[in-house]
């Protein structure tokens, strides 16, 4: 074997070795302090890729989720208005019939009739109450038409409700939706008296009472000198707004429940799919912490050898000597 100056290859192969085994340990100590099993495109291109798209999908959903919840808040709110409403139409009837009991006197009946229009302003004042600044009762159709109360569609487009959309997925306007009801609380407390059936509000008139006329009577009135007295209305036509009121507090059930499962699904969509991202991302702490000891013990040995390698050169010296 000869013995060179200029050339040194075993101190060039130790120092190749040193750099590769120093950026090993560094990626390791990378990973352990940061969690993630990728730090750098060049870790896992593909990989990253999928985690990007994969932490979008997981913003949206949690988007979606907050959206379902200030929906079934908002369903919350108007139940407990129609509550409010169904109560008022409770204590009216009860006023219809402590009204007709021969004992009392003409100033007891004017009593009843105070409180009976007293509660009919009442009734109009919460129909007109919002949510954020969102309406929560409707006069008009979707279509922008007059709003009446359970009537029958014309179309197939054609909705009997004024409503807003919840997006429950993570495709936004493209996947599923849920359409909250701004219940048709005016029109469900609007009833033609000839037929019992449930009219528009926009056409209600208390003084259409004369014989043959059709009568429309509201039970919400915005002052109390439009508002009906006990006498003009029979208990046929409370008992049918009562029913009204039934049937959208059913209608909002049954969204609110349709809401919680939707909500249900999205946050177990979430968290399966936080599964899916750690999977790629997160790094593997024994499998690295091993990983770590290994490199740092390499990195270690191999400055150890570049040193004895740049040695060698000392005994060409001795020879010149």
């Amino acid at each position: 074997m000869s013995l060179t100056i200029n050339t040194n290859s075993a101190a060039s192969n130790a120092g190749f070795n040193l750099a590769r085994n120093s950026q090993a340990l560094q990626k390791s100590i990378n990973r352990l302090s940061s969690g993630q099993r990728i730090n750098r495109p060049s870790d896992d291109s593909g990989g990253l890729a999928v985690s990007m798209k994969l932490r979008s999908s997981i913003n949206r959903l949690n988007g979606a989720h907050n959206n379902i919840q200030n929906g079934i808040s908002f369903l919350e709110v108007q139940d407990g208005i129609l509550e409010s409403a169904g109560r008022i139409v409770d204590r009216m009837i009860e006023l219809k019939g402590m009204s007709q009991d021969m004992m009392k006197n003409s100033f007891d009946n004017a009593t009843y009739e105070n409180e009976f229009r007293d509660l009919q302003v009442q009734i109009h004042a919460m129909s007109q109450q919002t949510f954020n600044g969102v309406s929560l009762f409707a006069d008009t159709n979707s279509e922008g038409g007059a709003g009446v109360f359970n009537a029958v569609p014309t179309g197939a487009s054609r909705s009997q409700d004024n409503t807003v959309s919840i997006f429950v997925s993570s495709d936004g306007s493209t996947g599923a939706k849920v359409s909250l009801n701004k219940s048709l609380l005016l029109s469900a407390l609007t009833i033609n008296s000839n037929t019992l059936a449930s009219t528009n509000f926009a056409a209600a008139n208390n003084t259409a009472n004369a014989a043959g006329a059709v009568a429309d009577f509201t039970f919400a009135s915005a002052d109390v000198a439009s508002t009906m007295g006990l006498a003009d209305v029979s208990v046929g036509v409370f008992n049918k707004a009562l029913e009204n009121i039934a049937g959208l507090r059913a209608q909002s059930g049954g969204t609110m429940s349709r809401l919680n499962f939707a909500s249900d699904n999205i946050s177990k969509q979430s968290t399966n799919m936080e599964g899916a991202y750690g999977r790629i991302m997160d790094v593997d702490i024994a499998a690295e912490s091993t990983r770590l000891a290994k490199y740092n013990v390499l990195m270690q040995s191999s400055a150890a050898m570049l040193a004895q390698a740049n040695s060698t050169t000392d005994v060409a010296l001795m020879l010149l000597r």
